[in-house]
C-alpha cells in the first residue's frame, strides 16, 4: 500500500465549532481511510502555515483520492494538500529508471 501524507486548514467557522464543541477528529479520519481499505498512521495539529497534518496508508492513488474529495466536499477546511510518499526502495528504482530517460532541457 502507498502511503500519503496531508496538510489541511480549517476554516474559521470549524474553529468556532470546535471551540464550542471540542472533538478528537482522529476517530473521524481513521474511519473515513479505512472505509476505503486504508489506515490512519497519524494525525497532528500544528502552527504556522497548516492547523493540521495526517500520515495515511492507502491501496492505491484512487482510494486516497476519494477519501480526499470526499473530506474536501465536507466544507471544514480552507485548505487540503495531499502528497504521495515514496519509500527508499521506490525511490532507489527511480533513480536507476531515471538513467535511461534522455532529458533534453528547453532551449538546449
Amino acid at each position: 500500500m502507498a502511503m500519503y501524507l496531508t496538510r489541511f486548514s480549517y476554516t474559521p467557522e470549524t474553529w468556532a465549532r470546535m471551540i464550542e464543541n471540542p472533538e478528537d477528529r482522529r476517530n473521524a479520519a481513521r474511519s473515513y481511510i479505512e472505509s476505503a481499505g486504508g489506515k490512519l498512521h497519524g494525525f497532528w495539529y500544528a502552527f504556522g502555515e497548516h492547523d493540521g497534518w495526517n500520515l495515511w496508508e492507502a491501496p492505491d492513488n484512487v482510494s486516497m483520492a476519494a477519501v480526499a474529495l470526499a473530506i474536501g466536499a465536507g466544507g471544514a477546511l480552507s485548505s487540503y494538500e495531499t502528497t504521495v510518499l515514496l519509500s527508499v526502495e521506490e525511490t532507489m528504482e527511480a533513480l536507476r529508471k531515471a538513467k535511461s530517460i534522455r532529458y533534453r532541457p528547453p532551449g538546449a
